[in-house]
């Protein structure tokens, strides 16, 4: 098992994804990289993310990133549908050098590689998210009007 963190814009619909992917073990929705140690309602520099533990053997990085790429505007900055705003920035974080590596590698190889706006930095810290943000989507099935990512898309890979 490893874990990355991925952030893609509003974390409901972000985390509802990602969980129906195969090699996905569990997702946990919260922040990452603030400048506070808590989570806090000003957010204090952090990006809602989703905290992603996988199968290395049945999904890598790459395949991550492909599957990031089909739910967010990778050249949008601080923006994804009409969430705007620090939070909402995309990118993927970790703790191990190999994924970031990969990661970049990823964009590197793509010929649009200048106008991606996506984050691959080193996770510096983390926070679960409030119990009413955990597998929002599966609670609250209406919110997903909020969410930048489509019904469609959420049931593509279940």
């Amino acid at each position: 098992m490893e874990t990355v963190y991925i952030a893609g814009g509003c974390l409901w619909g972000v985390q509802a994804f990602i969980k129906t992917l195969p090699g996905v073990l569990t997702t946990e929705a919260g922040r990452a990289n603030g400048t506070s140690p808590q989570r806090s309602d000003t957010y204090d520099g952090y990006a809602e993310c989703v905290k992603t533990t996988f199968d290395p053997m049945v999904l890598t990085i790459t395949d991550l990133m492909n599957y990031l790429f089909e739910i967010i505007d990778p050249y949008s900055i601080n923006k994804q549908g009409v969430d705007e705003g620090p939070k909402y920035r995309t990118g993927i974080y970790s703790e191990k050098a190999e994924h970031l590596e990969e990661a970049r590698s990823f964009i590197s190889n793509r010929p649009d590689k200048a106008r991606i706006a996506v984050e691959v930095l080193p996770l510096n810290n983390y926070v679960p998210s409030a119990d009413e943000h955990q597998d929002r989507l599966d609670k609250h099935p209406e919110d997903i009007s909020y969410c930048h990512i489509s019904r469609e898309m959420l049931q593509k890979y279940l």
